[in-house]
């Protein structure tokens, strides 16, 4: 429980935990970021990272000087492609025995079902929409690995999900970020951010749930 709270403190309270580690560790921010999104999209077993949130704060953050806005881009960009890149070998040689225990939270074999039905219905393209949804972004490039994608048409996926997620969201919170009313409900915009991310999911569980529940009186 005491894990789960700071979890949540961390995600709702990103801005001030980030201004905190600006101010102690100055241009080292850069690697302590990269250091975050690398694990949340490289391994397997820390999807509870923040990433969507940390983005858009870290983009709000560059506009007040304290990271260059595009010195920020390019490191969380590479820290992404890396991670992805990670987790795909990591998929490709350890996939199925690291997912086999039943009544494991993290590493349970129902995560690689779930995702491996998203890959199965959105095909390579999975790789770039992942990148939205939290959760399925850590195990999405795992599941290429397992499945033994063609390593070019990977790359070529996993970089351009990287462009996209991460510019789509540093530079959203460096325009947008600093506008008072964000500025001043920004752990609401936090919220909202996570309620969003979550969202495919959470309709994908609900529509899967009811189907099943639909199949059975038909």
């Amino acid at each position: 429980m005491e894990f789960l709270a700071a979890i949540v403190d961390l995600v709702l309270h990103l801005d001030k935990h980030l201004q905190v580690l600006i101010q102690n560790y100055g241009v080292w921010i850069y690697a302590i970021l990269f250091l975050i999104i690398f694990c949340e999209t490289g391994l397997v077993v820390m999807p509870f990272l923040p990433g969507d949130s940390l983005l858009f704060v870290a983009g709000a953050l560059a506009a007040t000087g304290g990271m260059h806005v595009h010195t920020l881009f390019l490191v969380l960009v590479a820290a992404s492609f890396l991670g992805d890149n990670t987790n795909y070998w990591i998929g490709r040689f350890f996939g199925p025995r690291v997912f086999s225990r039943q009544g494991s939270l993290l590493l349970n074999p129902r995560h690689l079902e779930r995702t491996q039905a998203f890959y199965d219905r959105h095909g390579g393209k999975t790789i770039v929409i992942a990148r939205f949804v939290p959760i399925v972004r850590t195990f999405a490039p795992f599941v290429a690995g397992i499945g033994r994608m063609i390593y070019p048409r990977f790359m070529m996926f996993a970089f351009g999900g990287a462009l996209l997620w991460i510019g789509s969201l540093v530079y959203a919170g460096y325009f947008f970020g600093n506008i008072p009313w964000v500025k001043n409900n920004l752990s609401l915009v936090i919220v909202g951010i996570v309620v969003l991310s979550i969202l495919p999911g959470i309709v994908e569980f609900l529509r899967h749930k009811f189907g099943k529940r639909a199949a059975k009186f038909s």
